[in-house]
């Protein structure tokens, strides 16, 4: 990876995932996992204050950037419940398969490349009856602002590490196998549209 990537980005991307808006989110989500976690695209670990240590066991922490890692570390250390780091990407889940009960998804789809195989994988290793809790954004409804999104994508890419604007979250996870619990959708309030359409809910391997 660049020095961009390894020694400026995570900054970057750690100050933007810990606005308050995507704090809230945060604390909407991460509180119902329960079990064995794992967490696809650790980061920071903005996530692990939010866990509940009565009903969460173990939180496998899939992060593949070294320099997101080494950002983690504070949080690792302050968690209230156990965190094991993995170095490797969403597409590649070195667990087995029915292996834990939640898997937690908090603005990281957006950046995966293979995101059908990592959803996949999130699939194979949630257990019978094991939920997927997610907070993403993506796609406006609005044309207006969705055309936006198109036309300031491919810079967005260049400068957040990938991510991208316009992926439709809804359909994406749909079309990884999984059927919605509940899902809800809306602006996060104090954030540019462009960026801040967001969708939120839990769902279920089919």
């Amino acid at each position: 990876m660049s020095f961009y990537e390894e020694h400026v980005l995570p900054h970057l991307i750690g100050a933007a995932c810990g606005v308050k808006p995507i704090t809230h989110q945060r604390r909407l989500i991460v509180p119902h996992a329960e079990g064995c976690v794992l967490e696809v695209g650790l980061g920071a670990g903005p996530n692990l204050a939010f866990y509940d240590p009565s009903k969460v066991d173990l939180v496998f922490g899939l992060e593949p950037s070294a320099g997101m890692r080494r950002k983690a570390r504070k949080a690792v250390a302050a968690s209230p419940v156990k965190v094991e780091l993995i170095d490797l990407p969403g597409e590649n889940v070195p667990l087995d398969d029915a292996s834990v009960d939640t898997v937690v998804l908090t603005y990281t789809l957006c950046t995966i490349p293979g995101w059908r195989q990592a959803l996949a994988e999130m699939r194979r290793v949630l257990k019978p009856g094991g939920r997927l809790l997610f907070s993403e954004h993506g796609l406006a409804p609005d044309a207006g602002i969705a055309k936006w999104q198109r036309r300031i994508e491919p810079a967005w890419k260049a400068i957040a590490g990938g991510c991208h604007l316009t992926r439709p979250m809804d359909r994406m996870i749909t079309e990884g196998a999984f059927s919605f619990d509940r899902i809800e959708t809306g602006y996060l309030p104090h954030s540019p549209k462009f960026a801040g359409f967001n969708y939120w809910g839990s769902a279920r391997p089919r």
